[in-house]
């Protein structure tokens, strides 16, 4: 088997880490892999295969002799540093947003759309973690039984934020189980002052927050039209209709999505099961009176999406309601890059 010089940019954050973990738990034939990380990450270094690996500074190159570069580093790095790779014949692999919607570039799914890496000029981009756990449901109903609309409510863990996230998550809880433990005989633990947020506007802990990233002029936010844009690129539907409120949650790893979809042809339960219970990459748990459905503790640290909570949906005609979890850091992206990577 022909060994793949690879470079991740990104390499010590939450996705990069994870990426590198992929890579050596799936096997990717790596013959050699160069980490790549940002100017306070230079000379860390990580492991991969048992060996300590230097991280090096970004520049123009980094992508000499290298056959596919990872990129998990936001979309400027990307947008600056993504031409470079191609221009030294790399192949790039892209967690940010910055190329999504080009029309030039594939936006892949490989249990959806997996041919579409055929077109691919040198890059290729990875979907929203979101809009990944979504159709990783959506897609096989839809080719049952035609998806005409959809409605939907995500549950975003703060992992999705990045490390940073995850430490201002933890340390409001800290703080705030401190107050509670000064304040007794109160049950109710006090709320964090929002002086404590810094990531979000708002405190996380016990908390919830109606957006994840900012908002457009429509009153949705960017991450709300991303899940329509990119599920109509994906599925090749350019005109499906897709309404979503983005939430974030003080939970730390796991996106859910709660989803209401109308479809074409009539649908039943047991019909939805039967293809959910089919589908790639997706396990279905759907006992509810046994309380047995996805959850984000059950899908953290693993590779398939699940879904359940499967019923009719009592607004639309042809219609079912759902909930999926999956874990973001990685069918979301580290996993999802890696499967495009092996389709290469």
């Amino acid at each position: 088997m022909k060994g793949y010089h690879i470079a991740v940019v990104g390499a010590t954050g939450a996705t990069g880490t994870e990426l590198l973990r992929v890579l050596e738990r799936r096997n990717f034939p790596a013959a050699s892999l160069r980490a790549i990380g940002s100017k306070r990450s230079v000379g860390k270094s990580v492991r991969f295969r048992d060996e300590s690996i230097p991280v090096e500074g970004l520049d123009d190159r980094s992508f000499d002799k290298i056959d596919i570069a990872f990129f998990s580093a936001g979309g400027d790095v990307s947008r600056n540093y993504v031409p470079i790779a191609c221009q030294a014949d790399a192949i790039a692999i892209d967690k940010s947003s910055a190329f999504r919607m080009d029309p030039h570039v594939p936006l892949v799914i490989p249990e959806i759309n997996a041919e579409d890496v055929r077109q691919n000029r040198g890059v290729i981009a990875n979907p929203n973690c979101t809009t990944t756990v979504m159709l990783m449901a959506l897609y096989p109903l839809h080719r049952a039984f035609g998806v005409h609309r959809v409605f939907a409510t995500s549950f975003q863990a703060v992992s999705g934020s990045g490390v940073r996230g995850v430490e201002e998550l933890s340390r409001q809880i800290r703080q705030s189980t401190q107050a509670e433990e000064l304040s007794k005989p109160e049950s109710t633990p006090p709320a964090p002052a929002a002086a404590d947020a810094t990531i979000y506007p708002h405190p996380i802990a016990f908390n919830l927050l109606p957006h994840v990233d900012s908002f457009l002029e429509s009153g949705y936010t960017k991450e709300e039209a991303k899940m329509q844009d990119e599920a109509r690129k994906i599925m090749h539907l350019p005109e499906l209709r897709v309404s979503v409120t983005c939430v974030r949650v003080p939970v730390y790893r796991a996106h859910s999505v709660a989803v209401s979809a109308e479809f074409e042809r009539s649908v039943s339960v047991e019909q939805a099961h039967e293809v959910l219970a089919k589908a790639p990459g997706l396990e279905l748990v759907d006992e509810p009176r046994g309380n047995r459905y996805p959850m984000p503790l059950g899908v953290a640290g693993k590779d398939n999406c699940q879904v359940g909570r499967v019923r009719l949906d009592c607004a639309f005609e042809n219609g079912l309601s759902f909930w999926v979890s999956g874990d973001q850091l990685l069918k979301g992206a580290a996993l999802n890059a890696v499967q495009i990577a092996e389709l290469l």
